[in-house]
């Protein structure tokens, strides 16, 4: 009787994509690397989406003052009918485009330049915010805004600290 053998060989699935070091992972940060993954991947293959229609997010800062919570938005060359504010039960939103041309002829060239960006950012609201008393200013490229909010009453009680029990050690 003739003995057969039959050898068996690890083909590797996807040698570039390491799927072993994703497990035990945040699927977050999992999520995130296999997109840097795809895109190293296909980045020459499928050309960037131009610069001219991508999203735009200024910068903003919150924080508490005085009673009041102030949003401050930069937005650089905007003005203020380029920018909307709402404020709805739980959020201040913040919109807006700009749309920027340039131009210049000088003797043997001509220069034309464009730049557009839209910006969406909702802004959580804390309860009781007197949302009737809003205020807001667009001064050279930065929004101010400022929304009164109700002192929070906060309920407290002290818990006394006794000493735990003590148990014999077992031998």
């Amino acid at each position: 009787m003739s003995e057969v053998r039959v050898e068996k060989r690890a083909v590797p699935v996807a040698p570039m994509f390491p799927v072993g070091r994703f497990f035990g992972m945040n699927p977050f940060t999992m999520m995130r690397e296999f997109t840097e993954e795809m895109d190293r991947m296909f980045g020459d293959i499928a050309p960037a989406a131009p610069a001219a229609i991508e999203a735009w997010t200024p910068t903003i800062d919150v924080q508490r003052s005085n009673g009041d919570l102030v949003v401050t938005a930069e937005l650089p060359g905007l003005k203020k009918e380029e920018v909307k504010v709402e404020m709805t039960e739980d959020a201040l939103i913040l919109e807006g485009e700009r749309k920027r041309e340039y131009k210049e002829d000088h003797e043997g060239y001509h220069r034309y330049e464009r730049s557009y960006g839209k910006f969406y950012r909702a802004i959580p609201l804390p309860e009781g915010i007197k949302a009737d008393q809003a205020k807001a200013e667009l001064n050279d490229g930065v929004l101010k805004i400022s929304v009164p909010v109700a002192e929070a009453k906060k309920a407290a009680r002290q818990i006394p600290v006794g000493e735990a029990e003590k148990k014999p050690l077992a031998a």
